[in-house]
């Protein structure tokens, strides 16, 4: 799996769909997620991980009740009416999110459609023209915001991004010509014309950064992780 950068406090929850997800994708969900932030996704992909989210989140609230409901039976409390009212509470929130979890997963599988067909009629040559390192770095740059900016000495052009790093107006010109990024001229370049990932741009990356080898590769699992394997979701 591609060593992309995923934020320290990001923890995903975990679906049974992650490794359906992942399939058809060549990525990670911890990797989409990211990606997702920093705007490199096209918009199924996108539609496709802000449904993921809410599984997640929806995950955790089953997995929230269902460990309340174990606690009120393991003895911890004295067995009267009182107990029995929360029980017949917990029995019901626990059904309303599993409900919920169950109306999440159909709509991450509508989300998934589109993108699964996609990969099966992307033909097996359609990424085998591969992004350079330089091409990849600019383009993950711009995906997080960068402008155009002429220097008002010198009247040099460059790109400056919200990262902090610098394109050289070449490569800006070069990677435009390949239709994977727009400038928005509609703003003075003095103040900074926009640049932005156009969804070739975009598509070019993702498949750029797909796993070569056959499957879908395992990412490595964090400390503290939940664990991913299918027995354990349950």
């Amino acid at each position: 799996m591609p060593s992309d950068p995923v934020p320290g406090e990001a923890r995903r929850a975990v679906s049974s769909l992650d490794s359906r997800i992942e399939a058809a994708t060549g990525h990670a969900v911890d990797i989409l997620w990211a990606h997702r932030d920093r705007g490199v996704l096209d918009a199924p992909h996108n539609a496709l991980v802000d449904r993921h989210r809410e599984l997640a989140q929806a995950e955790t609230g089953v997995t929230f009740h269902r460990t309340l409901l174990n606690r009120l039976s393991s003895g911890e409390f004295p067995i009267d009416a009182a107990l029995f009212a929360r029980i017949h509470r917990a029995v019901d929130q626990l059904r309303e999110a599993a409900g919920a979890r169950d109306t999440a997963v159909r709509r991450v599988l509508a989300a998934l459609e589109p993108v699964e067909a996609a990969a099966r009629t992307t033909p097996a040559g359609a990424a085998a023209a591969r992004l350079s390192t330089a091409d990849q770095a600019a383009l993950l740059a711009i995906a997080g915001g960068a402008k155009l900016y002429e220097h008002l000495l010198t009247g040099r052009l460059a790109v400056t991004a919200a990262s902090g790093t610098r394109i050289p107006y070449a490569e800006l010109q070069r990677l435009a010509s390949g239709g994977l990024v727009s400038v928005d001229t509609s703003h003075p370049v003095h103040a900074g014309q926009p640049v932005s990932l156009t969804d070739a741009g975009r598509a070019a990356l993702l498949a750029d950064r797909r796993p070569t080898t056959g499957g879908t590769q395992k990412a490595l699992a964090r400390p503290g992780a939940w664990p991913s394997t299918p027995a354990h979701r349950r």
